[in-house]
């Protein structure tokens, strides 16, 4: 249950396609002035060292945020511009790095701390008995320290106990390692649960796309979950090789439950980007879906 550690895949293309989707979705949310309140229910250490530790190991970030980067530099030389679907993306890292020099990668605490306003809260939930004390350590040198809660806490189950929020306005990012096939039917039963208790919430959840009978259904599960309560989805993919036998993840999944009308348009510019920036091979695309009640 504790062998996962994010820093093994800090800045690789899955937490490319999370964190893009995630920024645009909080700052959708932020175009009115009420608080809102952001959920990170498997939040890791907040932030993570890319030249050190457990990311030198796999050196995903090689193949996705340094990849990126160089994108985007070769796309500004030549045009002068970055591709603008990107773009606000990448300041969002490049905070975490004012000497240009791509050193750390921000996970989702540290991004969504970084985004709030003094009006909004952000929750994390961390179980890994060393993670927590660094997430804590981490988040404590933030300015907004006084606007997060950190909870040593099963996010399944306490989640529910959250909701709604006291604006009635919210982003819920769900997030596991699913290490543990479990996840996936405790994920079904704690997004049935969270919408029922708030349904007008935005709720995103990351998947990996491998070859387990329980990842390949997960897509229509949350389908049929948000077409029970009569609500809107969005299922966005990434994949950036199809190699069979290989071991790296090389594909995977956002499912957002509510997503605003702007997050379509967006990902129809932003995803062939990704496709073109992270593709190792002929394999690479990307699949986009919508329904609107």
């Amino acid at each position: 249950m504790f062998s996962y550690r994010h820093a093994f895949h800090a800045g690789s293309h899955a937490d490319i396609l999370k964190h893009l989707i995630l920024i645009h979705l909080v700052e959708y949310l932020q175009e009115k002035p009420g608080a809102i309140t952001i959920i990170d229910t498997h939040a890791g250490a907040g932030i993570y060292n890319l030249k050190d530790g457990f990311a030198i190991v796999s050196n995903e970030a090689d193949c996705g945020i340094y990849r990126l980067k160089k994108f985007a530099q070769d796309r500004a030389e030549s045009s002068n511009q970055f591709d603008e679907s990107i773009q606000r993306y990448l300041e969002c890292i490049e905070m975490e790095n004012p000497d240009n020099e791509l050193n750390f990668y921000p996970g989702s605490p540290f991004i969504l701390a970084r985004l709030l306003r003094p009006q909004d809260r952000l929750k994390l939930f961390e179980l890994h008995p060393k993670e927590i004390d660094i997430l804590r350590h981490n988040m404590g040198q933030l300015k907004q320290v006084k606007q997060i809660d950190i909870y040593a806490e099963d996010s399944f189950t306490r989640l529910k106990g959250l909701l709604p929020p006291p604006s009635r306005r919210g982003l819920v990012l769900i997030d596991p390692s699913y290490e543990d096939k479990q996840d996936y039917r405790y994920l079904e039963s704690t997004v049935e649960e969270a919408l029922q208790r708030f349904a007008t919430g935005c709720y995103a959840i990351w998947y990996p796309i491998i070859s387990r009978r329980e990842s390949a259904a997960l897509p229509e599960r949350m389908k049929k979950i948000a077409n029970s309560h009569a609500r809107s989805w969005l299922n966005a993919e990434l994949r950036v090789e199809n190699t069979p036998g290989e071991r790296r993840l090389q594909a995977s999944g956002m499912f957002i439950i509510n997503p605003p009308w702007t997050l379509e348009k967006y990902l129809e510019k932003a995803l062939p980007v990704l496709v073109r920036a992270l593709g190792q091979n002929s394999g690479a695309q990307f699949l986009l879906k919508s329904f609107e009640v």
